[in-house]
């Protein structure tokens, strides 16, 4: 395939960008159905004129279909979207900058979304999607399994996109509570996983950031969050999103000698509550019940999920301070942890 990639590119250029548009139109639709040509035009650059030739051309070819709602794509369309996903990758060299960054982060495997999480919200929802159907591959085992998710807006979208029945397998979020937005917090996410996955689940009480005495306390009292946490421990599959140290410091609210002491010791990346330097070294941490960064070890298989440019050396601190067996990201973030890796060198 590769060869017949490298001729289609050198003699006729214009196919593959005609294929990657078509393939574009078709990603942004299954992701926004129904949608209508202005707004669709409109999400990814293009003029109407040009948009309605292709959309035509898609129509024709039985992979769009109208409604007065607007676009939506066919059961073939999907299909088609599936294999193609592969191809356009290829053509865009995404698996030769997927090597790369595994060799260069000692990673088994890493999938690349292209485009950039920071400008186009369909990435990350790309991402998401992704994510889901990795998981949903793992789970196909037969076996029984744990999974314990953390809380995010690309781990929101990898909930809604999960499929398949896992009557067999249990869900519980990686950490508690954190902030006010419910919808991204774990046990939300770890709920809408199950339900769409016909599994148990269950949630974690436990407020995040709570001082080390309450705790303590908590877990030394409450049974019920107790078997939780035991039940989390035993997770043997980890699917985690990483954020912004500056930013996920100002979601737990933490007081403000804390954030200038996290600039000061150079945090970048945040886990699990956990805060590192661009180095791997962990630099602060908050109390929580649920995972930290040293449980890792026990976990068959961890999943981290992230894109954007920025988020770049976050991904990069977060992975040189704990193990990792499979990066979902995207091209931005990728091609900058490449630059920075080899800066560093």
């Amino acid at each position: 395939m590769d060869s017949i990639i490298n001729l289609q590119k050198k003699i006729v250029p214009e196919l593959t960008d005609l294929l990657v548009q078509r393939y574009q139109i078709l990603r942004q639709v299954s992701h926004e159905y129904p949608i209508g040509r202005r707004a669709l035009a409109a999400r990814l650059g293009l003029s109407e004129r040009v948009l309605r030739s292709q959309v035509d051309f898609l129509k024709k070819s039985g992979l769009l279909a109208f409604s007065a709602a607007g676009m939506s794509v066919t059961d073939e369309g999907m299909n088609i979207l599936t294999e193609l996903a592969d191809y356009v990758r290829k053509l865009q060299d995404i698996s030769f900058l997927e090597n790369t960054l595994s060799e260069t982060l000692h990673i088994g495997r890493v999938v690349i979304i292209p485009g950039d999480s920071d400008q186009e919200d369909i990435v990350k929802r790309e991402i998401g999607r992704t994510a889901a159907r990795i998981l949903s591959k793992l789970l196909g085992d037969g076996g029984k399994h744990i999974v314990a998710v953390s809380g995010g807006t690309t781990m929101a979208a990898m909930a809604a996109n999960i499929t398949g029945s896992q009557p067999d397998t249990m869900v519980v979020p990686a950490r508690g509570g954190l902030g006010d937005n419910v919808e991204l917090q774990a046990n939300t996410i770890a709920t809408v996983l199950a339900q769409r996955m016909g599994a148990a689940y269950r949630q974690l009480y436990v407020p995040d950031s709570v001082s080390e005495e309450i705790l303590n306390s908590i877990l030394r009292e409450d049974i019920g969050v107790r078997s939780v946490v035991d039940i989390i421990k035993r997770a043997d599959i980890l699917v985690h999103g990483v954020g912004r140290a500056s930013i996920m410091a100002r979601h737990r609210r933490l007081p403000p000698e804390v954030i200038s002491r996290l600039e000061a010791d150079g945090a970048v990346g945040e886990a699990f509550g956990q805060y590192c330097a661009l180095d791997g070294r962990q630099v602060f941490m908050t109390n929580n019940a649920g995972l930290m960064l040293q449980d890792l070890q026990h976990i068959g298989t961890i999943i981290g999920v992230a894109g954007g440019r920025s988020k770049a050396a976050a991904i990069l601190s977060v992975i040189r301070a704990s193990r990792q067996d499979i990066l979902i990201t995207d091209e931005a973030a990728a091609r900058e942890i490449i630059r920075m890796s080899s800066a560093k060198a």
